[in-house]
């Protein structure tokens, strides 16, 4: 047991360490700015986070069969897990508005990885959905927090660099954390993939403590009430409202990737495993490319490409799920736009709240995190009626027209911030 834990403390930091270097390479148009260390701590946390989170996926089959309930009830746990941090990414965020960050962060990670202990040890289904929700909640307060002290702690021309950098630890969870934590559950099984999480949430504990500095930025806090605010401004809504219904689509389909390419593609369990590792450096990649892509470009250019085309490869992986190898190049291609969007939506959300909110920019992101989830949510709902009422088959376009509905809010959003632009330009040249 010493030795497979230290097997895995050693392989995460590796991981994380080469995603990072891989980013600062691949963001080569600045290769003299170099990214503070924080953001590797940040990185580190978000790795362990997106594991616990998307590692479920992978189990979906096997925590069915072993706990006897259907595959819409164990796809449930994704639900419960977006519930966690739906709530906690804005409620929580609000009521910790003035605790300071580092100890914010400590206590996050200690609630995360007491979490997933009590997954490990949980006696019945009951157990295993409170685990979930507590979870939840620390992730929903970890990335509201994590993603402007991220942009806090760079300039402004590199604060989508510096979310997809943070976000990298996702990526770098789909492409090692799942499948390590499938093949663990597989084997093992997978309550043991709940313990070597658990393990990562220290690790994640322990970096916090070391490289985050004590006297983060912070940013002017307002009153509970005021903060509550930004539930309510129809600009940031509309932000909220394209977060939710892009991963709504998007997770219709991927909650239930594992047992579509088992009995629709036809690959075997151990197989699924190496697709979820590909998709996750599919991931890894469209994620860097999106924070390049908005800083470069803006993010609503960057979030109408990657919406245009997320729905467009729903709609082929229609066609081509049942059809074994084009199936998994579908996926692999899908890989890449899936997350290539939150550096976009993240920056777009903190200048939005920035603007009209400012002394609630941590909620504003907080609420665009629980979109998110509310999203996921939304998606493996959606996705567990279709996959019961008319079967695995029919979930990749039911996603896209989801998706197809957050590209058209995206159009809107944009077309409204038009005016403000021109009302810039006019008062620079008077």
């Amino acid at each position: 047991m010493h030795l497979w834990q230290n097997s895995i403390d050693t392989l995460a930091i590796f991981v994380i360490k080469a995603s990072l270097h891989t980013t600062c390479h691949l963001n080569h148009v600045d290769t003299e700015y170099i990214m503070p260390l924080a953001l590797l701590a940040l990185t580190i946390g978000a790795f362990a986070i997106g594991t616990t989170e998307f590692v479920i996926v992978g189990l979906v089959p096997t925590i069915a069969e072993q706990l006897a309930i259907s595959l819409p009830s164990a796809g449930l746990l994704v639900s419960i897990y977006a519930l966690g941090v739906a709530i906690g990414a804005p409620v929580l965020t609000a009521l910790t508005g003035r605790m300071p960050r580092k100890q914010l962060l400590l206590a996050l990670m200690a609630l995360f990885t007491a979490g997933n202990l009590l997954a490990w040890q949980a006696p019945g289904y009951e157990t295993l959905v409170l685990a979930r929700l507590l979870t939840g909640l620390a992730h929903g307060v970890f990335f509201s927090i994590g993603s402007t002290i991220a942009t806090s702690l760079v300039p402004k021309e590199k604060a989508a660099s510096a979310i997809a950098i943070m976000f990298g630890g996702l990526t770098v969870a789909l492409v090692t954390g799942v499948p390590l934590g499938t093949f663990i559950g597989q084997h093992f099984g997978w309550r043991e993939t709940f313990l070597a999480v658990s393990i990562l949430g220290v690790i994640a504990l322990m970096s916090s403590l070391i490289l985050v500095p004590n006297n983060i930025p912070g940013r002017v806090s307002a009153g509970l009430r005021a903060q509550l605010q930004v539930l309510t401004h129809p600009r940031l809504l509309i932000i909220y409202a394209i977060t939710a219904l892009g991963y709504g689509g998007v997770f219709t389909a991927f909650t239930f990737l594992a047992p579509m390419m088992q009995d629709l593609a036809g690959f075997s369990p151990a197989a699924v495993s190496w697709i979820l590792l590909g998709y996750g450096v599919s991931v890894a990649v469209g994620n860097v490319w999106g924070g390049k892509l908005a800083d470069k470009h803006g993010a609503v250019p960057a979030l109408k490409l990657i919406f245009a085309a997320l729905a467009a490869l729903l709609l082929i992986f229609q066609l081509t799920a049942s059809i074994q190898y084009a199936a998994l190049a579908t996926v692999l291609v899908m890989g890449i736009f899936a997350f290539g969007n939150v550096p976009g939506l993240q920056v777009y959300v903190v200048q939005k709240a920035e603007q009209y909110t400012p002394g609630a920019v941590d909620v504003a992101s907080g609420l665009n995190i629980a979109a998110f989830n509310i999203g996921i949510a939304l998606g493996s709902v959606i996705g567990g009626q279709t996959v019961e009422h008319y079967g695995l088959d029919q979930t990749p376009w039911i996603g896209a027209l989801i998706v197809l509905v957050a590209l058209l809010l995206v159009v809107l959003s944009g077309r409204l911030d038009k005016p403000q632009r021109c009302a810039t330009v006019l008062s620079v040249e008077g």
